[in-house]
């Protein structure tokens, strides 16, 4: 009779996974759809002309968005360039060559000198060394808060004390008091897994999800700390049962608030893509299927690295896999359709 009635279970979780599935499938783009680090139309041409050498679409967008004090995006377009560097920078030494002292050039060779020492195996003394590069970059544009943002993962990383470290802090909040790259990277530091706590965490980035302007990317903020409390869970794993409740409710508040921000832009907007593909991972940790669904059709074709590389070598493998997942899930959980008022087992 158990036997029976295992047998039951696993024809009946067929049935709804087959009888389920396909609808759930509705608004999610195929696997071969899905593009990783997509980038914006405005960036776009710049990477292209980058691929041939040529510096000046990256320069024209970058001197706009300084003009422009557009930091937000500056700060996403000089990350794109320092990563597509890091592999081919002919194009960035030839710019550099014509025009050392160009505030967006300088801006560039910064975040990708950084990159470089963080991936160091003596990263500490890597990081030292390219201080006075910083330095140079804050003071070619004195009112641009990225160089700040770039100098406060320096300090992280060169165990800056947090005397230090707050009078970075007021530099960056001076230029953008609502910053998104400098708040995660304040956020960083005050993480467990640095010189924090994830009550620290927690309390930083809920101060500044309040305290956000309409149109900020700031309400994603606590769930990067909740993100953060799982990075440091998983590296070193707590006891089952240990995790206090206050952390829990936290958690689901942050996802609430990242689901709330998310619900103010388009669906398959590349902008929100990476608080989106956030949003997600911390809606699948905490076991909310149907919301991390809608965060995936929201997602659309965006995937982005972060979360999912922290996790995995393939974050385009861990992304899709991660959907996948919660589609199945999802359709185990269906109820049987009913036929004529009876379930699908009845009579049998």
């Amino acid at each position: 009779m158990v036997r029976t009635m295992s047998l039951l279970r696993a024809l009946l979780r067929t049935v709804r996974l087959v009888r389920h599935t396909p609808r759930l499938t509705d608004g999610l783009p195929p696997d071969e759809a899905i593009l990783l680090d997509a980038p914006d139309s405005r960036i776009g041409p710049a990477l292209v002309a980058a691929a041939h050498g040529e510096y000046e679409p990256a320069a024209k967008l970058l001197a706009t968005t300084r003009e422009a004090a557009e930091w937000e995006h500056r700060d996403r377009y000089v990350m794109r360039l320092a990563v597509f560097a890091y592999s081919r920078g002919d194009w960035l030494a030839s710019w550099l060559a014509d025009a050392p002292r160009d505030p967006d050039a300088l801006i560039v060779k910064t975040e990708l000198a950084i990159r470089r020492a963080w991936e160091s195996p003596a990263r500490a003394e890597r990081l030292r060394e390219i201080g006075p590069l910083i330095d140079a970059a804050a003071e070619a544009a004195p009112g641009d808060p990225v160089p700040w943002r770039i100098a406060l993962d320096h300090a992280r990383g060169t165990h800056a004390v947090h005397t230090a470290f707050e009078t970075l802090w007021e530099q960056a909040v001076r230029r953008s008091p609502h910053h998104y790259g400098c708040h995660v990277a304040a956020l960083r530091y005050l993480s467990a897994q640095w010189y924090g706590s994830h009550r620290e965490c927690f309390d930083f980035a809920e101060r500044a999800a309040a305290d956000a302007p309409p149109g900020s990317l700031m309400p994603a903020l606590p769930a990067r700390a909740a993100f953060a409390r799982m990075e440091a869970e998983d590296t070193f794993p707590v006891r089952p049962g240990s995790v206090r409740p206050l952390e829990e409710e936290r958690t689901d508040a942050a996802a609430d608030r990242a689901i709330a921000l998310s619900a103010g832009y388009p669906a398959g907007d590349p902008w929100p893509a990476e608080v989106r593909n956030l949003t997600a991972y911390v809606l699948v940790r905490q076991g909310r299927w149907t919301d991390a669904l809608e965060q995936f059709r929201l997602i659309g074709s965006y995937a982005t690295s972060f979360p999912w590389n922290r996790f995995s070598d393939d974050p385009l493998g861990r992304f899709l896999d991660a959907r996948e997942g919660v589609r199945l899930r999802l359709a185990a959980m269906a109820p049987p359709r009913a036929r004529t008022g009876r379930s699908w087992l009845a009579g049998h």
